[in-house]
């Protein structure tokens, strides 16, 4: 029921999937909007999964005196990474939609707790990416509340731009706002800083590239637990590159703000915008690559365009040593 389906033709077809906005300020608006959003679908006989950070589910878990139909899911499990989200949704919706059952889900990004302006984007674009996902899926819903209080229009806006509908005074309505293009229009990436290390590489440099990120992650502080991450997931992002990206590409490294990234770049394209977002199947050929990615590294950026060519910066926080 649940699965990620292909996204409909643009054009006459109106998406199924409903996803919603909830702009709100204060305790009184949030638990009032959402609550009504339960009760919809309570009446309905559909499933709820919650997923809102922790301070707003106190709020909420207290109005609700443990409601059977309504399951709080702890999204820090995932980690920070945006990337796991849409893999994550698809198991929540599957457990809760036994029987084809209609699932409503209520998803609260902390934005506020974003770590960097990447990691803010990315937040951005799962958002968009969520209504590319479920596209021709009519069995669940999502409310996104989001907290305006500090009026910021311009964040606001943005988050806007992903949402097909919002919700005002217990309804919603069609986003006029809404990006409805085939393509996600990405803010430019920031440059690498220097000092950065950079190496090109092809077939049979394997080896010279894990050992170029382990040397530039051990001296930029990458404990020895997330060298090993690193390592399978730079491995499968060089191997991809190569066989899929022309042969051959560049390989950067740098460190930013307690982060160590390392950049990818070759004459390949991806056209599959879900790529990596999914659990691949156990009978699936290929596509195992960037799903590992984004569960070993803290954030996965990936840029495509057939011009262009693709770009995949890997993210790892880097914990302060006592």
């Amino acid at each position: 029921m649940t699965d990620v389906l292909p996204p409909e033709p643009s054009g006459e077809v109106e998406p199924s999937f409903r996803h919603e906005l909830y702009p709100y300020r204060g305790e009184e608006q949030f638990l009032s909007g959402t609550l009504g959003y339960i009760q919809e679908a309570l009446e309905g006989g559909e499933a709820v999964v919650v997923a809102i950070p922790s301070d707003r589910a106190s709020l909420l878990r207290g109005e609700l005196a443990d409601e059977s139909a309504v399951t709080f899911v702890d999204t820090t499990t995932l980690g920070p990474n945006p990337g796991r989200l849409v893999g994550a949704w698809v198991a929540w919706m599957r457990e809760r939609g036994e029987g084809d059952r209609p699932v409503r889900g209520i998803g609260e990004t902390a934005w506020r707790e974003a770590r960097s302006a990447a990691h803010l984007s990315e937040l951005r674009y799962h958002e968009w990416l969520l209504n590319r996902a479920f596209a021709r899926s009519s069995a669940w819903s999502m409310l996104c509340p989001y907290d305006d209080s500090d009026e910021d229009q311009g964040a606001l806006q943005s988050l806007s731009r992903c949402h097909p509908l919002i919700r005002q005074d217990g309804h919603y309505m069609r986003n006029e706002g809404y990006l409805t293009a085939e393509e996600y229009p990405f803010e430019a990436m920031n440059a690498p800083c220097d000092p950065y290390q950079e190496l090109s590489y092809t077939h049979g440099d394997l080896a010279a590239i894990r050992s170029k990120v382990t040397q530039c992650a051990t001296d930029a502080g990458v404990s020895e637990d997330q060298l090993r991450k690193l390592a399978v997931a730079v491995t499968e992002i060089a191997t991809n590159s190569i066989r899929h990206g022309g042969g051959r590409g560049t390989l950067r490294t740098w460190s930013r703000d307690s982060t160590f990234l390392c950049e990818f770049r070759d004459a390949g394209y991806i056209p599959d915008v879900m790529a990596g977002r999914t659990r691949p199947t156990v009978d699936q050929i290929g596509g195992r690559g960037l799903w590992l990615a984004h569960q070993l590294c803290d954030l996965v950026e990936i840029r495509s365009t057939r011009d262009q060519g693709t770009t995949i910066r890997l993210h790892v926080d880097v914990t302060e040593r006592s």
